[in-house]
């Protein structure tokens, strides 16, 4: 497996995207993203390492997978922020040393409790219902969301200034601008009242954003992130709105369906101006990032690659599988994968003793060995769908890898296999 060099500081105090190719009929294509601190080959994969690391995986061992890019959280940072400010930024300060993205912190500030829905099922929208205001650990208000830090038990504050004043602190490649992020639960008429607030946090965003960007000794840029829940008008308005304000990128956010994400990606990515890359926030599932791959979106993050790995869920070519199920297996996780766990030939029954042993190292080492293929597996499955984009293959890719994980093609979903229901 070939390790790409993404340290090189070609553009080291400007951000650019290229296009090199389009899918035909679609609005996907794959591209570069040029930051201070390297390239991102687009479509990709982000991995999360939340507080500046990924659990359990080294940097190097990510460079050894061909990670690209990872992203942090400013809300979990923002403690640290003149800390990491004084050594240089975030790649220099967790020796990641290539492109890295921090989030705003809003989503993390709004699962607080202001009103983000608990989702009994993503695919069955009366099950989902707002947390009762007096439970409520977070307040919107107009300048920002006013919450309790369950970390600190402190009262606490954050808004688009303060956000923008965190991140660059943080000094990532690229930001996210604050949001109110709303639940399945909220009504149009709330969606568009947080929709509007959400674009007025943009502005303040970029101002403030502006002055602070350049305060590290190389370029920081800042994505604006689209709103507007299931409903076409709140996406398609936003997106003209956003597209037309000087940020260099947009991130693609919000509360809906699973089975209505490409027709929203849709919505916003006509609407948005074709040459600023675009990030899908929070999604890694194969078929949530072939649908976005294909319906604009150019780089992902999740935390499910590790988190279902941690919990003894590995990725396979023919479907996800349950490793406690596998005592006694001498076969590799996936004899077609190309990470180095597969590689060195750790049986499903190796992995499976790790896991279930009473012993921290070994758990640990599991937690390594589990999380190391399932990110290479995501990241893989990126590297695929680019090269079947610069091929002019991107259908043909999709209908066989849908047909192998899933059990069904995109044009016969009916025939779906049940493992996927419980995704």
């Amino acid at each position: 497996m070939e390790t790409k060099d993404t340290t090189q500081q070609s553009f080291p105090n400007r951000f650019s995207f290229e296009i090199l190719e389009r899918i035909p009929g679609h609005l996907g294509r794959a591209g570069i993203i040029h930051t201070p601190h390297g390239d991102i080959h687009t479509p990709a994969f982000m991995c999360v390492g939340t507080h500046g690391e990924v659990r359990y995986v080294s940097m190097e061992q990510l460079k050894e997978i061909c990670a690209q890019a990872m992203l942090s959280n400013g809300y979990h940072l923002r403690g640290r922020s003149q800390e990491i400010a004084d050594a240089g930024g975030l790649a220099k300060w967790s020796g990641w040393n290539s492109p890295a993205l921090t989030d705003s912190g809003g989503f993390q500030v709004m699962s607080l409790g202001s009103g983000i829905g608990k989702v009994v099922s993503m695919d069955r929208e009366k099950e989902v219902v707002n947390a009762p205001k007096k439970e409520r650990l977070a307040i919107v208000m107009e300048d920002g969301i006013q919450f309790h830090d369950p970390f600190t038990d402190q009262d606490d504050f954050i808004g688009p200034k303060e956000s923008m004043e965190i991140q660059c602190r943080i000094g990532a490649d690229i930001h996210m601008a604050f949001d109110e992020l709303t639940s399945l639960a909220d009504t149009y008429e709330y969606n568009k009242e947080a929709l509007e607030r959400t674009e007025r946090w943009a502005q303040i965003s970029l101002d403030v954003h502006k002055q602070h960007r350049d305060d590290l000794g190389y370029r920081q840029s800042l994505y604006g992130v689209l709103q507007g829940g299931r409903w076409e008008d709140l996406r398609r308005s936003t997106a003209k709105k956003l597209g037309q304000m000087d940020f260099d990128g947009y991130g693609l956010g919000g509360a809906f369906l699973k089975s209505d994400l490409g027709e929203i990606l849709k919505w916003c990515n006509e609407e948005l101006p074709e040459g600023k890359p675009r990030h899908l926030l929070g999604l890694s599932r194969p078929d949530d990032i072939l649908i976005g791959s294909e319906n604009g979106a150019d780089t992902f993050d999740c935390v499910a690659p590790t988190r279902e790995a941690r919990h003894g869920r590995l990725y396979t070519k023919y479907g996800y599988i349950n490793i406690e199920k596998y005592a006694g297996s001498l076969d590799v996780i996936d004899e077609h994968c190309d990470c180095p766990v597969c590689q060195a030939g750790y049986t499903r029954d190796e992995l499976r003793a790790l896991l279930k042993s009473q012993d921290p190292e070994d758990r640990e080492k599991y937690f390594t060995l589990a999380s190391i293929h399932n990110l290479r597996f995501t990241i893989r499955l990126t590297e695929e769908i680019r090269q079947a984009i610069l091929d002019g293959r991107f259908e043909e890719y999709k209908q066989q890898f849908m047909k192998d994980y899933y059990g069904f093609s995109p044009k016969g979903a009916a025939n779906e296999k049940k493992n996927t229901n419980k995704q």
